[in-house]
């Protein structure tokens, strides 16, 4: 008796063969490494003394983060960039992409201008900030030229962390200018016709329509914003290496350093679950913030 397949078996099996080498691929590079992950941080395990030389120590690792001291300044300084960074990355972005918008005649070139930084290798660009905040660098001497005396910027204890923020925020405004400006050409320009009839200035319209409108987008922006701060890795280690003393000590900094500098795997995988958990409370809140904000 000879099995016949079905049509409709046939196009799925298709399907299937065609999305099994991204299937395994997710689950190998990215499943196992998550489960691996957790499993290694119940441990005290050195990686350095290889695979399965390690002991399981229950939630000590959870434990004892807390009271070290460079992992709570490193939650510190990270919190403060994440939420300094991002309010003005969403606002300053959005302005520029309303007056590039409305007040620019060209529009392409600037935004593509703007958007370079974004997509430029960001080892090469930290290596031109380290120069620019150089005693001969521009941005130095630009200081000067306005009769204020520039602080050592990446030497200095108290100005390191700002002077990468500075950095980070110049990095990231073009890809949201970019995000922004495509919003905005999809906005009802029939409600802002209806706005001018009624005699509402560019302040009033852009509070009561513009930043109502594009709240999906500003949400979007917010939460993906929040996740690339917390996890600032390639900047600190090009431009401050997490000094001086912990002032730039950042969690994803420090979590490689326990783990490649210090082989105290388990507790980074432990530091890890826990960037892990305030991402997805901080993503939760924006969530549901947004589901009020926007009606639905």
């Amino acid at each position: 008796m000879k099995f016949k397949l079905s049509m409709q078996f046939k196009t799925d099996l298709t399907g299937y063969i065609f999305i099994l080498p991204n299937l395994l691929g997710m689950i190998a590079f990215t499943l196992m490494p998550i489960i691996f992950s957790l499993v290694i941080s119940f441990t005290d395990w050195d990686f350095t003394k290889g695979f399965g030389n390690w002991n399981f120590i229950g939630l000590k690792n959870f434990i004892d983060m807390w009271s070290d001291e460079w992992f709570t300044s490193a939650l510190g300084n990270t919190i403060l960039f994440a939420f300094i960074t991002v309010p003005v990355i969403i606002f300053l972005s959005l302005v520029l992409a309303i007056v590039i918008d409305k007040a620019c005649f060209i529009k392409t070139p600037l935004k593509l201008m703007m958007f370079m930084p974004y997509i430029s290798n960001i080892v090469a660009v930290s290596i031109v900030w380290v120069m620019m905040y150089s005693p001969w660098g521009p941005f130095t001497q630009f200081v000067k030229l306005l009769g204020v005396e520039p602080p050592k910027w990446l030497g200095d204890y108290h100005w390191a962390l700002p002077a990468v923020m500075i950095m980070a925020i110049w990095g990231s405004i073009g890809y949201c200018i970019m995000i922004y400006t495509s919003s905005i050409q999809g906005l009802p320009l029939e409600l802002y016709e209806a706005a001018d009839i009624d005699g509402a200035g560019e302040l009033r319209k852009f509070f009561k329509l513009t930043i109502p409108l594009l709240s999906p987008t500003i949400f979007f922006l917010v939460i993906t914003q929040f996740i690339g701060a917390f996890q600032i890795f390639a900047q600190i280690q090009v431009m401050t290496g997490g000094g001086p003393g912990t002032s730039t000590n950042v969690l994803v900094f420090y979590i490689y350093k326990s783990a490649f500098t210090f082989y105290k795997m388990g507790f980074s995988a432990a530091m890890s679950w826990i960037l892990f958990l305030i991402l997805f409370v901080i993503t939760l809140i924006q969530w549901k913030g947004q589901k009020k904000w926007v009606g639905y």
